[in-house]
């Protein structure tokens, strides 16, 4: 199904609290949240028929509501209970769900305060984000052509779809050089993250990633962390300068998406696919799977 565009695919959709025929799940061309971005989202993985790390998707999904000025008008609960059906319906096991909230078509204008809150979720079937022969050997990544913004400029703590503006170009602008993403800096020089992934880099055995001052710290990036450490792997969050790339030995990203993925080469730099970033791709393939699937894993290793 990769190739069959989002408005032509089968299925249902949760709609404001009804399952939709996936045609039939449409919004105004003149609605808020398309025009000025009054919308937010997540991504969230389903593994053996199990949702990850479910509940902290919804509640972030809440909070960047809130940071955008409007209350998601349904329950955590019921929007888990809305994501878990909806898995069942779909008859989907392995997949990605897209639950969205933005302001309604009642007003058009800057100030929306009277626009109704619309909530919905998706699900399909989902591939690597990443070419996997390519990800087993490493992706390629250019500079971002944008920076992360100061966090007094917009509301940076929120996955809030105007925050991706700047990410989707970036990413074009890199693919149409030959290269898999963008490695994006912030608003003062310092690596941040990639258009859709936070970084890591490995050096001497310690792992290090930027501090999350201005971007998401993603929940895929949570639970590498969490793994590295049982692991007995130092992980140090602080301030990284791109001219430090050149000392790392080892680069990976995580998210939702792209799991644990190798780096390679950023801009001029190289890195190789070393022995912490294969085992923490080992270890959050195992960590996802439901308990029955992971018990067999875990005992393997």
């Amino acid at each position: 199904m990769a190739g069959i565009a989002f408005d032509q695919r089968d299925g249902l959709i949760w709609y404001n609290g009804d399952f939709v025929p996936w045609a039939d799940a449409k919004v105004h061309v003149l609605t808020h949240g398309l025009h000025y971005a009054s919308c937010v989202f997540e991504g969230v993985r389903a593994y053996g028929g199990e949702i990850f790390r479910m509940e902290d998707h919804t509640n972030r999904l809440i909070k960047s509501g809130e940071m955008l000025g409007f209350q998601v008008p349904y329950s955590a609960e019921q929007l888990n209970e809305a994501q878990r059906d909806l898995l069942r319906r779909m008859n989907l096991v392995d997949a990605y769900l897209r639950p969205v909230a933005w302001r309604g078509s009642e007003m058009m204008g800057v100030s929306a305060q009277s626009n109704s809150i619309n909530v919905a979720i998706a699900a399909w079937e989902w591939p690597s984000y990443f070419d996997p022969a390519e990800r087993l050997r490493g992706i390629r990544l250019d500079y971002a052509i944008y920076r992360r913004p100061d966090p007094k400029t917009a509301p940076s703590k929120a996955k809030a779809a105007g925050l991706y503006m700047i990410c989707t170009l970036s990413k074009h602008a890199a693919e149409a050089k030959g290269y898999a993403d963008a490695l994006m800096l912030d608003w003062r020089g310092h690596v941040a993250e990639t258009t859709g992934a936070n970084v890591f880099f490995v050096k001497d055995g310690v792992i290090h990633t930027p501090t999350p001052d201005c971007f998401l710290a993603g929940i895929t990036r949570d639970t590498v962390i969490g793994l590295a450490k049982k692991r007995g792997i130092e992980v140090i969050e602080r301030t990284i300068l791109p001219e430090e790339l050149s000392g790392f030995e080892q680069c990976f990203l995580t998210g939702t998406a792209a799991e644990v993925t190798p780096v390679s080469e950023i801009g001029d730099e190289r890195f190789v696919v070393g022995d912490i970033t294969r085992q923490l791709m080992t270890d959050y393939l195992a960590e996802v799977q439901p308990k029955q699937a992971a018990t067999p894993l875990a005992a393997a290793g």
